[in-house]
């Protein structure tokens, strides 16, 4: 391991003896039968091969410096998430990937520039090297936080199906009827964001604050890039979270407002 620009650099070796740990995971799943030793090796592979066509692709991306270089790889990679987000929610009705991918932009744009903008101040506003590791961490986290939530909303309004079509009958409004499972769900997306805002800095030390002490930086700078990656998370999370469960609740109901059980909205 050589040193660059304060950095240890990993090479090869250093990767392959890294892959020990996926080895003692997969041991564990054989002694105890867990079946999961297929599942382990397919998801090492894709880190491997996934994060090492990124490193080349954002060296490609940041050797060219076009603006609609950026917004392009920004727009595949909502499109990835859209679909990410469709197939963590099994009960959600089909035709979700449109307003999936619409919340991923939403929640993407607004929040990334509005960081690296305001905050930050990149210039030029496009600058790779800033925008996208930055849109990387809003897209994956407010994704996790957006699947939860569609999961609840559809999940929660398929356990309360009897009492949907009595207060429809009873001339409830799609809202009204609704209303309690749609701020469960926002709730569901939102608490493993504030948990982790919670811990953080006292039960473990968040993962850009690390790169960055890693890099070299002075910890005290680290935090305060870290304190603007926590915030953003959060109201990139409880942005897309709202954006999608108010997006998808109506695909349960018809236009006219009546509520239609599980798999009856296919039929729409």
């Amino acid at each position: 391991m050589t040193a660059d620009a304060g950095v240890v650099v990993i090479g090869w070796p250093q990767l392959v003896i890294a892959m020990l740990f996926m080895v003692f995971v997969g041991v564990l799943s054989i002694r105890l039968s867990l079946g999961l030793e297929k599942d382990l090796a397919i998801a090492t592979a894709r880190t491997y091969l996934q994060l090492l066509a990124l490193g080349l692709v954002l060296r490609y991306v940041f050797d060219i410096d076009s603006p609609w270089l950026v917004v392009g790889l920004l727009l595949f990679m909502m499109a990835v998430a859209a679909r990410i987000i469709v197939k963590r929610a099994p009960d959600a009705p089909r035709g979700l990937f449109t307003q999936s991918f619409l919340t991923m932009a939403l929640t993407g744009f607004t929040v990334t520039f509005a960081v690296t903008g305001l905050i930050v101040q990149v210039e030029p506003w496009y600058r790779p090297q800033y925008v996208i590791p930055i849109a990387g961490m809003v897209l994956g986290n407010s994704m996790n936080g957006i699947a939860v939530a569609l999961e609840r909303i559809f999940a929660d309004l398929d356990s309360r199906c009897d009492e949907l079509l009595a207060l429809v009958a009873l001339g409830a409004t799609p809202w009204e009827a609704a209303g309690p499972s749609v701020r469960s769900a926002i709730a569901a997306g939102m608490i493993p964001t504030i948990n982790s805002m919670a811990a953080a800095g006292i039960v473990f030390i968040p993962g850009m604050m690390t790169g960055q002490v890693l890099a070299g930086v002075d910890p005290l700078a680290a935090t305060g890039y870290q304190i603007v990656v926590m915030l953003m998370i959060s109201a990139a999370t409880a942005m897309g979270s709202v954006i999608a469960v108010l997006l998808a609740y109506r695909k349960r109901f018809s236009h006219d407002g009546v509520y239609l059980e599980k798999g009856r909205e296919r039929a729409r």
